[in-house]
């Protein structure tokens, strides 16, 4: 999918290929020196290797039942978002969701498209009834956007996340119920 962003750039929004195996892995390093919301932290996201990200490709590209798109910008891998599915049965009517956008790219409407590419997706997902993801309590404008989608929140694990100035937050899980 194309979509053009505020600033004139054009956005493509895909499913990952074998050879964005770098860029996915140099992005996801790049969220890990820019935010604290992300549960790796730095140190452990430079542990990965070109190997565990082709690796962590297949394992979707593989799976129709879970999903991964990436958001590119200039050519450049920018975002992702992913939908994660279990493969339990009592739980094959739910899957879990993960998204990031760097930091440069906010504010752009990128998160919206990604949410709404994946929505698009869980259309096509025949019962699957819902989607749940997790968000540290202090990113308040990741849960606005969750909310926006019709995202609620159901649930609060206390002082869950150590972050990189020592204090805790909550880690608050978020559900939404999918039209079927």
């Amino acid at each position: 999918m194309k979509h053009f962003l505020p600033n004139g750039d054009e956005l493509i929004i895909r499913p990952p290929e074998h050879n964005d195996a770098a860029g996915l892995l140099a992005s996801f390093q790049r969220l890990t020196r820019e935010t604290d919301y992300l549960l790796f932290t730095r140190s452990e996201s430079e542990e990965l290797d070109l190997a565990s990200e082709e690796d962590y490709i297949h394992s979707y590209l593989d799976n129709p039942n879970q999903l991964l798109l990436v958001a590119v910008v200039r050519g450049r891998i920018i975002g992702s978002i992913n939908v994660n599915h279990s493969g339990l049965h009592k739980k094959a009517h739910t899957a879990e969701i993960g998204i990031a956008v760097e930091k440069d790219w906010n504010n752009m409407g990128i998160g919206r498209r990604l949410l709404t590419a994946m929505l698009r997706w869980t259309d096509s997902r025949e019962g699957l009834k819902m989607v749940y993801l997790h968000v540290f309590s202090n990113n308040e404008k990741a849960m606005q956007l969750y909310r926006n989608f019709g995202f609620m929140e159901c649930g609060r694990l206390p002082y869950a996340i150590l972050q990189r100035d020592g204090y805790y937050v909550d880690l608050v899980t978020m559900y939404l119920p999918l039209k079927q």
